[in-house]
């Protein structure tokens, strides 16, 4: 059997660390905002070349309280992609905020920056773009809309830590960038986390009071807050993490070249580009036989996942904001994607099979 993703072996390679990390954690009786959590914040930020980082409870939190640091008023438009996860737009609603789709590129999968203009309105105030898959968006022409029309710029990197564009991080281009560690993320913890990172000293004060209640001093509340603090303990397990990252995005890539190299070209694979370092969280494949494929896969002990198998306008709960409006692109991609192995579980003898048989498809 080859899984689509076994968090136990991911994470084997750790597993000594994580225990002396708890052991280390357990002794010091301090479990939430202490010591391991600073030192990760300052840990992310340094890796992203940034002035801050503030740990929250997980990616979700990470946009909402990124999009409410910004003052925006109930109504306000915010361009986000048709074909994201449903935490980026939820993120948008939880603020009383509208979502204006705008479709991706076909070929990257990621918001289509020529389409991006025709979706302006006098009431766009943000632009909300998502590293999907592990791939930058086209940074130059994203920005030079930004500047253009005077818009915040929100980075979604759930799937994207260390991606690069031109040399440039994900979640650097922009006002702030938005991480999530839930487990299978390239920087993975052992529960729910997140984190946004940014250079604005008051932007960054801000995100900080409202993930602790509104506070900056114990039991004195400035204004009206959640409780999303990143966790103490995943904390120091991620510390244990980190300084792995690039060598853990170097073997998704090796594995991914596997892909690129032997899958036949029945297999829409993901576009390659010199000005694109992509860390595959996810490696996709679309095939108009998509469900067969999978069935196929599965009876060769191959698992896979869609990322993902509902478009945002199509959910129940999104369908009164966004029904009724058609994202055929989103929609096409929805219809035929399919996830196939690609993680730091996996060999390169685990590819080789995964594409035998795909070939025999």
């Amino acid at each position: 059997m080859i899984p689509y993703e076994d968090l136990r072996l991911s994470n084997k390679a750790f597993e000594e660390e994580f225990k002396l990390a708890f052991a280390a954690f357990l002794d010091k009786g301090w479990y939430i905002l202490g010591a391991k959590v600073k030192e990760l914040e300052a840990a992310f930020a340094a890796y992203n070349g940034t002035r801050h980082c503030i740990g929250v409870g997980n990616g979700l939190d990470a946009l909402t309280l990124a999009l409410r640091s910004l003052n925006l008023e109930p109504g306000d438009e915010i361009i986000v992609p048709s074909n994201t996860f449903i935490a980026t737009i939820l993120s948008i609603l939880q603020n009383g905020l509208k979502p204006v789709l705008v479709e991706p590129d076909i070929n990257t999968y990621n918001i289509d920056p020529s389409l991006i203009g025709q979706a302006i309105t006098p009431r766009t105030r943000a632009l909300m773009v998502v590293h999907l898959y592990g791939k930058c968006c086209s940074m130059d022409k994203i920005l030079a809309i930004k500047e253009k029309h005077g818009l915040k710029l929100i980075e979604d990197c759930a799937q994207a830590h260390g991606a690069r564009y031109k040399g440039g991080l994900s979640g650097t281009f922009g006002e702030i960038g938005c991480f999530s560690f839930y487990p299978t993320k390239n920087l993975g913890a052992l529960g729910d986390g997140g984190a946004v990172i940014l250079e604005d000293d008051e932007l960054a004060k801000r995100i900080r009071r409202l993930r602790n209640y509104g506070s900056e001093v114990k039991y004195y509340n400035e204004e009206v807050g959640v409780n999303s603090r990143l966790d103490e303990l995943q904390a120091a397990l991620l510390l244990v993490k980190i300084g792995s990252l690039e060598k853990m995005n170097a073997h998704r890539r090796k594995l991914a070249a596997i892909y690129h190299a032997r899958l036949k070209s029945d297999f829409i694979k993901p576009q390659l580009h010199p000005d694109y370092l992509d860390v595959y969280h996810i490696f996709n494949v679309r095939h108009p036989k998509r469900d067969a494929l999978r069935e196929n896969l599965q009876s060769h002990g191959i698992g896979t996942e869609i990322h993902y198998p509902v478009a945002p306008n199509k959910q129940n709960a999104t369908r009164k904001v966004l029904g009724g409006l058609s994202y055929p692109i989103a929609e096409e991609i929805h219809a035929t994607t399919l996830s196939i192995p690609c993680s730091v579980c996996h060999t390169e003898e685990d590819i080789s099979r995964v594409v035998e048989v795909m070939n025999k498809f």
